[in-house]
């Protein structure tokens, strides 16, 4: 029941990272303002508890990207040109996204592509009748190497816009330019944050941006030192493969059906040798879990930040630096054969030998562990499946480069659990899952383990009266640790998690659906650089607390 409800609703969403401002604390009176009885017909601006984009002082430069309204599949095309005024090498870029959309519609996603290389994953939240607005920021300042030079761009939010569902996505999306010198890069240190902490810091910019040719092939500078994939993976399109959590096997009597059943697992090859695996993030849009008014005001994690997993590509780059094209594969393990849905476009960023014209190295390494995937179908008045799944992957490394060997050595470690039941007609649907995904990077004596963690423990159900309940927990947390020669240099926890408690009537008009819903997040983020800690309510639409402090 729940799953057909979901495809009904979300029929037609397709694909398209960073902090929702909204209107955020601006909109949180000093006293607790009114809770109606139900929802109206407006609520609060979209927000998220996440910490905003840290923005330097100083000189800084401000570049339209791009300007559309999104009616249908036609993607937007323009060009991009660097700033005139804030030279060629920055302390940060920031990427917003400023939109507004009212009357009915869908969740969307959508991309934008500066160059050909992916910049921003996101999707849309839900409008109300009178309208709403967002903004969502991140940190792109890894781009760099592509915003140097004038580029063509290309955005799609995918929509479809007739007499029933009648918005129309406005939006803007301009890219902020802070003058500055980076600091002194350092080959051996990781892009990004695995943390998801708001920054990758100046020394994590690499010297080029790569995509894939057409027939998946990379080519690398002779001379790369450090090569790093992230793949913006996401399932997606309305079928089952948005909502992978919940398929069953083939045997059990449930809507979305997979062979092996729901595990899922996004792995990367070169050269058709297993280079990296990964678990997706459990991804929930706003119409998600049959239920648009848990997610009305705060989206569930990553719904409007949608990270690309990242992959250290290192220990290959004595087989990628010989000036050949390598073929680049990406694929989600699980998926029916057939069976459309997933995205995951892949960006591989470089690090360059500015002292070498050729850096060569040797893979030392390459174990995987045999593939775990056991789906159990119990059936009863209650149907069930209980789900364990897993799998390890080490691979290992050198190159020569001119400031001696650099050996690097990899190790990921997936687990899933999970246990979805349902009773006949799916009247009653819940799913209580647990990923894990554990990866230790060593170089040269420094190690950097993240250990993540993603849940999701929620049950819909219908009551005679049509009325629909849907009451649900998601959590993202990882813990980051890096040691050199065993004494921790630094650290950081996350902690996002969101709960809702939702209900509705089906089958009526819209202003006869007398939904009520209470929804909340709490995102903490601490460790060796500070904290970030900050908790949000809402209550019918209204935002009831807004509450920020370590």
């Amino acid at each position: 029941m729940r799953s057909r409800i979901i495809m009904s609703m979300l029929t037609g969403a397709i694909l398209l990272a960073g902090t929702v401002l909204g209107s955020g604390a601006a909109q949180a009176a000093a006293s607790t303002p009114a809770v109606p009885a139900e929802f109206g017909a407006d609520w609060h601006d979209p927000v998220t508890a996440a910490p905003p984009v840290d923005r330097p002082s100083g000189k800084s430069c401000e570049v339209t990207v791009a300007e559309a309204q999104f009616r249908d599949f036609t993607p937007y095309r323009g060009t991009y040109t660097p700033p005139d005024d804030c030279g060629d090498r920055w302390s940060k870029v920031v990427l917003r996204l400023d939109g507004k959309v009212k009357g009915r519609q869908f969740d969307r996603l959508g991309y934008l592509h500066v160059g050909g290389v992916e910049i921003f994953r996101t999707s849309t939240p839900e409008p109300s009748p009178d309208g709403i607005e967002w903004s969502v920021e991140k940190d792109v300042t890894r781009y760099t190497d592509t915003f140097r030079r004038g580029q063509d761009v290309e955005m799609l939010i995918g929509n479809v816009v007739d007499d029933t569902y009648t918005g129309v996505l406005d939006v803007k999306v301009t890219l902020t330019f802070y003058a500055g010198k980076p600091a002194g890069k350092t080959a051996g240190k990781p892009a990004g944050n695995p943390v998801g902490k708001p920054a990758a810091t100046p020394a994590a910019i690499p010297d080029r941006v790569l995509t894939l040719g057409a027939d998946n092939t990379l080519t690398t500078p002779r001379n790369s030192e450090r090569i790093l994939a992230e793949v913006y993976a996401t399932g997606s399109g309305g079928g089952c493969e948005e909502y992978w959590y919940l398929s069953v096997p083939d045997s059990a009597p449930y809507s979305c059906q997979a062979h092996d059943g729901p595990y899922r697992e996004v792995q990367i090859k070169v050269d058709g040798q297993l280079a990296g695996i990964a678990a997706p993030f459990p991804n929930v849009w706003t119409g998600g879990w049959s239920n648009p008014f848990l997610w009305y005001v705060v989206p569930g994690p990553r719904a409007f930040d949608v990270k690309p997993i990242e992959y250290d590509l290192t220990p290959f780059a004595g087989i990628l630096n010989d000036g050949r094209p390598h073929r680049i594969e990406v694929s989600v393990v699980g998926v029916p054969e057939g069976q459309s849905g997933w995205s995951a476009p892949v960006n591989v960023l470089v690090w360059q030998d500015a002292h070498r014209a050729r850096v060569t190295g040797k893979l030392t390494r390459l174990e995987a562990g045999e593939l775990v995937n056991s789906s159990t179908y119990t059936p009863g008045t209650e149907h069930r499946v209980d789900t364990e799944g897993g799998h390890r992957l080490a691979v290992a490394g050198y190159v020569d480069t001119s400031h001696g060997r650099v050996a690097t050595a990899v190790t990921r470690t997936l687990a899933t659990t999970s246990a979805h039941r349902w009773t006949d007609g799916e009247n009653t649907d819940g799913l209580n899952a647990r990923w894990t995904d554990d990866e230790t990077v060593t170089v040269d004596g420094r190690a950097t383990r993240v250990d993540r963690v993603y849940t999701m423990n929620g049950t819909t159900t219908v009551g005679a009266d049509d009325r629909l309940r849907t009451v649900l927990t998601l959590g993202d947390r990882a813990d980051a640790v890096t040691t050199r020669h065993g004494r921790r240099t630094s650290w950081s926890t996350l902690d996002d998690t969101y709960t809702g408690d939702a209900t509705f009537t089906l089958n009526v008009p819209r202003d006869q659906r007398h939904a009520v819903g209470t929804t909340s997040e709490r995102y903490r983020l601490y460790g060796s650089d500070g904290c970030h800690d900050r908790r949000l309510t809402t209550v019918q639409g209204v935002l009831t607390e807004d509450h920020s402090g370590c």
